[in-house]
């Protein structure tokens, strides 16, 4: 395999997020300080510079493909991608990134002065045909359901304590919100609470299988824990050296990577799930920071540690992955930044994976099988 530099830029303060455009064609960057650059994906060129939020930005998602076609019609050939962004006021900005212009904002009180912590869309299918895309906005307690013109379709009923983390179930019928104390199901049709699942502890990260069988949250105390909503089954693994802050699936939703050490710990989720298997626990040797399966295969791991290494790993052609090991095992590449990764992802198609760090650098790496 090969895996090359392929375009780096600079912003004016760490890469608090980052996320491909559903089309692959642009690459968006969201600097702590509040700008927001979008960049052409081959080239690397600049497009534009969005204002996003003065007093700094926390987060950025794009409208899925799927919901834009739906909402412009069969015949759209070319339809505006649409960016939504929120930081550190009371709103959320959507943007026509195609023109690099500000079309819409979504007010959402401002005497709550809470700021927009979280962002995500609802996922679409091509056949769905129930009605707009909605983006979700987590504001302290307050968890907003935007539509794409910036309106409030609906304010659900506050957390018990503040919003850490936002996830859509893959067919966008469960959106599942995290606070201090557990994790809330909202069916997205009826708009109303559909099952609390309790945890006693403080839940950094949050994500559904692509499948749709498991959610799982990274904790604070630290571990682990995993529920199969459909079948009131609750799973927790322990052990680790620190708060589990990045989880990543491979789109076959067999393998879960884990942070919350200096290896990067994978659970196989088949059948019965992880209980009672060992793990494949991959050395870095340094924290775990960022994990990022391809989108497509699955079959590489990218996970950045706290030493600037950033190392792939070859999850899916593991001859055993769920055998737990300290050896170097499915390693297929290192590379060593100059700063350490703050989110790594990788491009619709898999030939990209993008990495900002927190000195604001961002670099493209092109990957050849």
């Amino acid at each position: 395999m090969e895996l090359v530099k392929h375009w780096a830029a600079r912003l004016d303060d760490y890469v608090i997020d980052l996320a491909w455009s559903p089309d692959g064609a642009q690459l968006a960057a969201a600097s702590a300080a509040g700008p927001v650059a979008l960049y052409d994906a081959q080239s690397g060129t600049l497009q534009h510079q969005l204002a996003a939020h003065d007093e700094g930005t926390n987060c950025i998602a794009w409208q899925p493909l799927a919901a834009r076609a739906l909402e412009q019609g069969a015949a759209a050939h070319a339809p505006a991608p649409i960016l939504g962004t929120g930081g550190q006021e009371p709103r959320v900005k959507l943007w026509d990134a195609g023109v690099g212009q500000h079309i819409a904002t979504a007010e959402l009180g401002e005497k709550s002065g809470e700021w927009v912590e979280h962002l995500a869309w609802q996922p679409r299918s091509e056949s769905d045909t129930t009605g707009a895309a909605v983006c979700a906005a987590a504001s302290g307690r307050q968890l907003h359901l935007l539509r794409a013109d910036g309106s409030v379709l609906h304010r659900l009923a506050p957390a018990p304590k503040s919003i850490s983390a936002l996830a859509w179930s893959p067919d966008g019928t469960r959106l599942a919100s995290a606070y201090f104390g557990g994790v809330q199901l909202w069916d997205s049709h009826a708009l109303a609470l559909e099952k609390e699942l309790p945890y006693a502890g403080g839940i950094q990260a949050l994500i559904w299988s692509p499948d749709g069988r498991w959610l799982v949250s990274g904790n604070h105390d630290p571990s682990v824990h995993l529920w199969q909503p459909a079948a009131d089954l609750e799973l927790q693994m322990s052990g680790y050296e620190t708060r589990v802050g990045a989880l990543a699936f491979d789109p076959g939703s067999r393998w879960l990577a884990t942070s919350g050490s200096t290896d990067c710990c994978v659970w196989d989720c088949s059948g019965p799930g992880p209980e009672g298997r060992e793990p494949a626990m991959l050395n870095h040797g340094a924290r775990l920071c960022a994990l990022a399966f391809q989108n497509r295969s699955g079959g590489l791991l990218a996970a950045g540690s706290e030493d600037g290494a950033v190392k792939l790993w070859s999850i899916g052609g593991a001859p055993n992955p769920s055998r737990s090991s300290r050896s170097s095992g499915p390693l297929r590449a290192t590379v060593t930044m100059p700063a350490v990764a703050t989110k790594l992802a990788w491009s619709p198609d898999d030939s990209l994976l993008a990495i900002g760090t927190r000195d604001g650098t961002l670099y493209t790496l092109r990957y050849r099988a």
